[in-house]
């Protein structure tokens, strides 16, 4: 009887060790039963345009079913047939993968930064539509296209429209690491368009004037493009934009008025000096008396008849 207990723990205890081994060896069998593989990640944090070496690069293990797209199994693979250089910047123990450096022998350029079918734009900013100068390699921005920005008058038509949306920023000047972190004010940022959009830039440039709406990191979706006008500022801006045109033809009328009144006053002042100038210049006659009008003293026709036939006529001075 004092057997029992005994032999009950010693089953007990190699029905535990059993379980343990069989579980060890299910373990290591799973996880020695796949290929082994390795990867290629950075030693140390790679800026874009270092040159990959032995030294910045080195080789973990890959836990994973699938093979990475586009990574390399071992350092050799990835620098045995030339130099090849970063394209964007590289973290500590990130995956190198091959759209993140260049062909081997080949020169880190923009054209190497391209997604294909796809082309290199530059728009010229400043501080303002520049986003002043936060605008960096690797962001996402919107494109607008202003029109009749400075009219005046009521045929005037201001408006803006959404060009283009979620466009990448491949440099600002003549930086295009995307590791830069400084903001600067640029005068050209480069974009990655389609060839549509290309042309649509290129076209805008010439006609109106580009901004850079700079989106949200990691944003995908869009607004639908709509047109803003001088109307949708505020309700009474068309309006007072078209009385401040009439005010000024108004004026404009007022100082012609006044600039012609003042011309003909001065006409007819100098006309004036003119005529009191001759005046002055003639000799004065001397003052004579008029003569005494001549005064005829009054007469009467006298008739008298000769011989009982013949009728003569006399004049006879009256008297005083």
């Amino acid at each position: 009887m004092r057997f029992a207990p005994r032999v009950s723990l010693l089953v007990a205890l190699l029905c535990g060790l059993c379980a343990v081994l069989l579980a060890r060896g299910l373990t290591s069998g799973g996880a020695d039963s796949g290929p082994s593989r390795t990867i290629v990640v950075a030693k140390a944090p790679i800026p874009p345009g270092m040159p990959l070496t032995r030294e910045n690069l080195r080789e973990i293990r890959w836990h994973g079913t699938e093979t990475l797209p586009g990574s390399f199994a071992h350092v050799d693979d990835l620098i045995r047939d030339g130099r090849r250089l970063a394209l964007a910047s590289l973290q500590r123990d990130e995956p190198v993968l091959s759209g993140r450096v260049t062909a081997p022998n080949q020169r880190a350029t923009l054209s190497t930064q391209l997604d294909d079918g796809m082309r290199a734009v530059a728009v010229r900013v400043d501080e303002i539509r520049g986003v002043a100068g936060f605008v960096l390699p690797g962001d996402r921005v919107d494109v607008v296209l202003s029109r009749g920005e400075g009219g005046s008058g009521g045929d005037a038509k201001a408006y803006a429209d959404l060009l283009l949306q979620n466009a990448k920023v491949l440099a600002v000047d003549q930086i295009a690491a995307e590791g830069q972190e400084k903001p600067t004010v640029a005068r050209a940022v480069t974009l990655e368009l389609t060839q549509m959009e290309a042309q649509k830039v290129v076209l805008a440039q010439g006609i109106g004037r580009l901004s850079l709406i700079l989106r949200q990191a990691g944003e995908v979706g869009g607004d639908p493009p709509m047109r803003v006008t001088a109307s949708d500022l505020g309700p009474d801006a068309a309006a007072e934009r078209d009385r401040l045109a009439e005010m000024e033809k108004q004026l404009e009328s007022m100082r012609k008025a006044t600039a012609e009144s003042e011309r003909r006053d001065a006409q007819r002042l100098a006309e004036i000096e003119a005529r009191m100038g001759q005046s002055l210049d003639k000799p004065t006659p001397s003052f004579a008396p008029p003569p005494p009008p001549k005064v005829t003293a009054p007469s009467s026709i006298v008739n008298v008849i000769r011989n009982g036939s013949k009728t003569e006529q006399y004049n006879v001075a009256a008297e005083r």
